[in-house]
């Protein structure tokens, strides 16, 4: 049984270009897809990792990275990610696929292992840390089946279904497939932690917390990082006013998120038109 961890990774980002480029520690020489890469690496179960990108000759740079940490890569779909995860699966005969995305700089080798093992034990088709939201957001893992893949990939039909890898899986044909998910321990449930990159305060953040963490020990856990916001919980300030993006299945979905984003700016006026409109 060949376990393959695929992290998904482009530089055309929309809210924060090129922020897998972005180094981490702040001043260092160290990208945030190598801080990815290389926590990732310390898995006990996995096989084989891969970076899988797209065709644009801007992620070329993405290459690079990959042959430097001396991982595998594939060069993909650009808005399809399901099909760039299927073929790279299918490419190296992988039986169980490790879903990581690369704006995730703190990905916790432990909780990747602990994903994988409960995926095996419960014998799933697919396992998450994310179906219900316990542990911080950027310590985000799904193992899917090559099977469930495969299936996803020829039967998706919907944008979204294709454009996130797993919505065909887990929420629009969740009664056809086994369906494991491991939920944090006391000590580490902490859902209104953000330690993932989408904007520049994130970055922010993410910078602060290295800076914190990184000279003490380059492979800081999550148990680490929660202590360190119990221990400083201003941290929370700096980017507690980006909403999270997702997956959204209709337009009144997707009507409520932009509510909730003019109540973030306050932004009292428009939210009433929009209520209005949606009415």
């Amino acid at each position: 049984m060949r376990i393959t961890a695929i992290i998904q990774a482009r530089t055309s980002s929309t809210r924060l270009p090129k922020k897998v480029l972005l180094l981490l520690p702040y001043n260092s020489n160290i990208t945030v897809l190598q801080q990815v890469i290389r926590r990732t690496k310390k898995s006990n179960i996995l096989d084989d990792i891969i970076v899988a990108t797209t065709t644009d000759k801007e992620d070329l740079e993405i290459i690079k990275i990959a042959e430097k940490e001396n991982v595998k890569w594939f060069k993909g779909s650009k808005m399809n990610v399901l099909e760039r995860y299927y073929k790279a699966a299918k490419k190296n005969k992988s039986d169980i696929i490790v879903r990581i995305t690369s704006d995730c700089p703190c990905i916790d080798w432990n909780i990747i292992d602990k994903t994988i093992a409960t995926h095996l034990k419960e014998k799933a088709d697919y396992t998450s840390n994310t179906i219900k939201r316990t542990f911080p957001h950027g310590l985000d893992v799904e193992v899917i089946s090559f099977e469930a893949l495969e299936e996803a990939y020829c039967e998706a039909m919907q944008d979204f279904e294709r454009e996130h890898v797993c919505p065909y899986i887990h929420t629009t044909n969740k009664h056809k497939f086994k369906i494991a998910f491991i939920k944090a321990p006391k000590e580490l449930t902490a859902p209104d932690i953000r330690i993932t990159l989408d904007t520049k305060e994130d970055y922010a953040l993410l910078c602060s917390v290295f800076d914190y963490l990184y000279e003490k020990n380059p492979f800081f856990d999550a148990y680490d990082i929660v202590d360190l916001f119990k221990e400083k919980p201003w941290l929370k300030f700096i980017n507690e006013k980006v909403l999270q993006k997702k997956v959204f299945n209709s337009l009144k979905e997707e009507l409520e998120e932009a509510k909730k984003l003019l109540e973030l700016q306050e932004l009292n006026n428009a939210k009433e038109i929009l209520e209005k409109w949606k009415n």
